[in-house]
């Protein structure tokens, strides 16, 4: 019998299915609280930083009045002195030549402050404000400098797709579509029933209407580029809607929108669509990716962070992450080509963005670092390729190389972002791994260089130390590209099963969705995960592949 679905209003679809990590087989899995694990506690401190320096802009604006104050009260306290008045000692009533005064003063106080620093920086003792003026002044500039050189990216809200009812299919009528196309033979049927089975999807993920369609009688399979289009707006609308509402944000005031889209790249583009649809400002600035597979949705944060970081007074940002299955089923018999049939699905991810200092306190997370590595070779090139088979049927190639190429691109991506996550306890260890195979590899071609073979056998091999993500990082939300990709990256970075439960009841509930996984991951734990909860001052990385070849990691933290 198959699993059974149950809605839950306003969060992630749970499905009932022995991967469901609610139970395990043999009682509940291990939780945070059972993880032993020594956290770093200078990043704890840097975290809570982070989360109180959202009231930074107030606190500023706060000090301003302070400073004002003094400074008038100040000049009031000084013109007091020369100005004859008649009240009683108990109280100060001015006449209108104080008020006179006191209006001029501060009329030339913007002159004296200007020769004041003139003074000072050529060495003259400065007489004009007070200490305490003079302390508050520069603690604002102070702070004033630590927010400027900040420049902080906020996350305001974001959204994720929930496909209706009449969109969802089981593994079986899966099958039976494919079967419809009247394309594959019996072998390349078998093929992809091996590969659902294996693939870690559950029996009630999203496929697209002009697919879905063909398995009601007399009907066929409508790949046209007007069912594609109905598609993408169909995703794209709701889940920009729903974003932009949480955030509270009106479509007038982005300044900048990115959408990415891999394989669907119609003319009008699909922001041309958004912008249209939405009534957004003409100047807007927009961007549409495609061919970035399914790394893209950080590529398209760093794109939206960069354009906000060089407005001069700050902006809001719209992303939008996707991918739009319907003109591209493959419909030939070729194995490299028949993982897309079976792994992808319908989904999207909508995220509202912002550099605004009055945004921190209302802002959900805080981007702290964003690293992207490309594979620059061949084989990355090639891994995942689209191009036609050999009865010209159009599809993405998956090379067998990929698992490795992919290592490799993680390696280099980790190895780039370890400095900015990692506790120094941990970078420590692995630059001494680094230098100890660095010392006996290079004694040991002295040795042998010498004579001296059977030395240079029995000197230590140093092997490589994996670094502990987990003292800097709390929780992990990585592509769920397929339930091989999850457990390799469990295995290596040796997390626990709380780490990578987002991910793996991310592809059993919605399957691959492309580029937006790593956003349903994070619905996950901030909505449901109870193995792990999530609180403020903790981390979170994101970590995405995609074609050409692509590792692409985030960490944001949660406000």
């Amino acid at each position: 019998m198959p699993p059974r679905s149950a809605s839950n209003s306003g969060g992630m679809t749970r499905v009932a299915s022995e991967s469901d990590f609610s139970e395990g087989e043999n009682g509940p899995i291990k939780s945070y609280r059972d993880y032993k694990v020594r956290r770093s506690h200078l990043i704890g401190m840097v975290n809570w930083t982070h989360v109180f320096g959202t009231h930074a802009p107030h606190i500023f604006v706060f000090g301003v009045i302070v400073l004002l104050s003094q400074i008038i009260n100040q000049i009031i306290a000084e013109l007091s002195k020369e100005v004859p008045h008649t009240a009683p000692s108990s109280t100060i009533t001015f006449k209108l030549e104080t008020v006179i005064a006191i209006g001029v003063s501060l009329r030339d106080l913007v002159v004296d402050l200007f020769q004041s620093v003139l003074h000072t920086l050529h060495g003259d003792e400065d007489t004009l404000l007070s200490p305490a003026v003079k302390t508050t002044l520069l603690v604002l500039v102070i702070l004033y400098w630590l927010v400027v050189m900040d420049n902080p990216v906020y996350l305001l809200s974001f959204s994720t797709f929930k496909a209706p009812s009449s969109w969802k299919v089981t593994h079986e009528q899966i099958i039976e579509m494919m079967r419809r196309q009247e394309c594959f033979n019996e072998d390349s049927l078998k093929f992809m029933k091996r590969l659902l089975e294996r693939s870690g999807t559950g029996q009630a993920t999203a496929w697209p209407p002009g697919i879905v369609q063909c398995l009601e009688d007399g009907k066929k399979t409508d790949r046209s580029i007007e069912r594609s289009r109905e598609e993408a707006s169909t995703v794209i609308f709701e889940i920009v809607e729903k974003a932009l509402a949480k955030a509270d944000v009106s479509p007038r005031d982005i300044d900048v929108l990115v959408i990415n889209c891999s394989l669907f790249s119609p003319t009008p583009s699909l922001c041309a669509m958004v912008i249209s649809k939405f009534g957004m400002r003409s100047d807007i600035q927009s961007f549409n990716l495609g061919g970035m597979g399914c790394g893209a949705s950080l590529i398209s944060v760093d794109l939206a962070r960069n354009m906000l970081q060089n407005r001069t007074f700050g902006g809001k940002a719209l992303v939008v992450s996707t991918e739009i299955i319907t003109p591209n089923l493959y419909h030939g018999n070729e194995r490299g080509f028949l993982l897309q049939n079976t792994l992808f699905r319908c989904g999207g991810a909508a995220m509202v963005l912002s550099n605004k200092w009055t945004d921190g306190r209302k802002a959900a997370y805080k981007l702290l670092h964003l690293v992207r590595v490309q594979g620059t070779n061949e084989d990355s090139y090639n891994c995942v390729y689209e191009t036609e088979d050999k009865d010209a049927s159009r599809g993405v190639r998956l090379s067998k190389d990929i698992v490795k190429v992919a290592g490799k691109c993680m390696e280099k991506n980790m190895t780039t972002i370890g400095p900015y996550v990692l506790p120094l306890g941990e970078q420590a260890r692995v630059a001494v791994a680094l230098g100890g195979r660095f010392f006996f590899k290079n004694l040991g071609k002295v040795l042998k260089g010498v004579g001296k073979e059977k030395w240079a056998v029995k000197l230590p091999v140093i092997r490589h130390y994996v670094p502990d993500f987990k003292r800097g990082i709390d929780h992990f939300c990585i592509h769920a590209g397929g339930r091989a990709v999850i457990d390799g990256i469990e295995k290596n970075m040796k997390l626990e099963l709380f780490h990578t439960e987002p991910s793996r009841m991310t592809l059993l509930n919605y399957g691959n969705t492309s580029s937006s996984s790593i956003w349903y991951e994070l619905e996950y734990i901030q909505e449901q995960q109870k193995s792990n909860p999530l609180r403020k001052g903790h981390r979170i990385m994101q970590v995405a592949f995609g074609s050409g070849f692509k590792c692409t990691s985030g960490v944001w933290l949660k406000l």
